[in-house]
């Protein structure tokens, strides 16, 4: 997959293609059914495939300070998109410039002159250009003008719920990421450097990799997590840890795993934790044999759910 930062990206002779348009954060079922769309409609019509999206999300922008917490990462999503068969993505800077856009800006400037597109598929609830004013009738007055069709796809969800980014945040905020990988498709992940901590972990026998995670990461509510570290290629399962650790009157938010059956060294890595169950709140312990027992037991749990035996 190409990756193209602005559509000044394209290579010269750019031919026609088949794009999406979104901010795609959580590239969630919702979004895995308007990608896989367009990149149908591209391989039906022999043209490439591209997802335009945004950076950083417009909301910052829009309103200043207001940035919601991502649910993935600018690379981790790109390998997302990958895994989906998209051919191109191309981050667009979400600049002053490009909010004061009119939708015929838009769609002139971007769309038609850069791109050159045959078909743009987008979300039934689609909005673009300055204001959100351009929607998916405007867009297809757009089409018929320059000669490109437009597909509005219906939004996916359950009875009672439409998926979408906002919900999933909600819930990885309320610890509830068993939801939250039901409508991503996958567990919920946070990508980080792992980083040196107090090492208290390790004078108890649980060593932990400490993350820092990247700015504006949805982090899961403080508790004890069964989950797994992604280094690489690798996954390692993990018993993860979210808070302050009360017991030793900790006052930093902490994000740490401890990962089962491991020896070596992740100090400096960039790796991911990924979470596919919630055990229990965080809590504070009246010693520190105490937390170790209930260590032991999340442990035991960790590796029930996820079918880890013991190794040795």
């Amino acid at each position: 997959m190409q990756r193209w930062r602005g559509v000044e990206g394209a290579p010269s002779g750019w031919g026609r293609c088949v794009v999406t348009i979104g901010v795609f954060d959580g590239v969630h079922r919702g979004h895995q059914q308007i990608i896989g769309r367009a990149v149908e409609t591209a391989r039906h019509k022999g043209l490439p495939s591209v997802v335009l999206t945004f950076d950083p999300h417009p909301m910052e922008i829009v309103r200043p300070g207001s940035h919601p917490a991502l649910l993935t990462s600018t690379r981790y999503k790109a390998a997302l998109l990958e895994e989906l068969g998209v051919d191109v993505m191309c981050v667009l800077p979400f600049t002053p410039e490009l909010q004061r856009m009119s939708p015929d800006e838009f769609v002139h400037e971007v769309l038609v002159e850069r791109l050159h597109v045959s078909a743009v598929v987008v979300g039934e609830n689609f909005r673009y250009g300055q204001k959100g004013a351009g929607d998916v009738a405007s867009l297809r007055t757009s089409g018929r003008r320059f000669g490109f069709t437009v597909d509005g796809v219906g939004l996916a969800g359950s009875d009672d719920t439409t998926y979408s980014s906002t919900y999933i945040r909600s819930l990885v905020d309320a610890g509830d990421v068993e939801e939250a990988a039901q409508v991503l498709g996958r567990h919920h992940r946070v990508e980080g450097v792992v980083v040196r901590g107090d090492q208290r972990g390790r004078e108890i026998g649980y060593p932990t990799a400490n993350l820092s995670p990247l700015p504006w990461s949805a982090i899961p509510a403080d508790g004890i997590y069964a989950g797994h570290v992604v280094r690489g290629d690798e996954l390692l399962p993990a018993a993860i840890s979210i808070g302050s650790n009360p017991t030793f009157a900790g006052k930093e938010r902490r994000v740490e795993a401890f990962v089962l059956d491991f020896s070596g060294d992740l100090y400096g890595a960039r790796i991911g934790m990924t979470f596919a169950s919630r055990l229990r709140p965080m809590l504070k312990f009246d010693s520190v044999e105490a937390l170790v027992a209930q260590m032991d037991q999340d442990v035991a749990r960790t590796r029930e759910l996820l079918g880890v035996h013991p190794t040795g």
